[in-house]
């Protein structure tokens, strides 16, 4: 089989490499705006300028605002993923450092252009269908943290459900600021109390 001249080879990998760059220059500018200023305000033209990229340029990546965001939710699942797996090691980590990495994922920047994006998928179909296939993302990366934590236990009966309820209190527990303006302060001793109680579910072989 013909290959490329190597000379073709090494001028088009700038061009792709530079391409790739301003794709993801786009992408966590999207995701900046939306921790920074809200989903209402974050349009193409303030994602363009905090990327240092123009208009037209940015017309040639994504289309729409739409698929921008469609786009942002895949990059926001492989930053949180990422994010979560460096908090647990590559080690085999315990229950303990797999809740505590939970709970500062859910006070990262990050949670919150996930919680921007999530409320707007309320009422915009094509953005909950992305949200939905993220969250699955996510919660497999998790629950694979869990079973190198726990081994056998993992696998018992019940554990999925019971990981699913850890998730939701220590998302629950992160909205307490938002939802009553509790003080941070308040908020990790509500934490440190719901950390006692998971541990207990998840640690149990019941």
């Amino acid at each position: 089989m013909a290959t490329a001249p190597t000379g073709t080879r090494r001028r088009g990998t700038p061009q792709a490499e530079r391409r790739a760059q301003t794709r993801a220059a786009l992408l966590d500018a999207t995701i900046e705006s939306l921790v920074t200023h809200g989903y209402a305000r974050t349009t193409t033209g303030r994602i363009a300028e905090l990327a240092g990229v123009s208009r037209g340029a940015q017309l040639s990546y994504f289309a729409s605002r739409s698929e921008l965001l469609i786009a942002a939710v895949a990059h926001l699942s492989e930053k949180r993923i990422a994010e979560f797996t460096a908090r647990v090691g590559a080690r085999s980590p315990s229950l303990e450092e797999c809740l505590d990495a939970l709970w500062a994922g859910v006070q990262a920047p990050l949670f919150d252009a996930a919680l921007e994006l999530w409320v707007a998928a309320r009422t915009d179909p094509e953005l909950r269908t992305a949200m939905l296939r993220f969250e699955r993302e996510i919660g497999g990366a998790i629950f694979a943290a869990a079973e190198s934590a726990l081994g056998d236990a993992a696998r018992r009966p019940g554990f999925g459900e019971d990981l699913l309820h850890a998730l939701a209190v220590v998302r629950g527990v992160a909205l307490l600021q938002v939802t009553t303006g509790a003080s941070p302060r308040t908020i990790e001793r509500q934490w440190a109390h719901a950390r006692e109680q998971l541990l207990q579910l998840l640690g149990s072989t019941g």
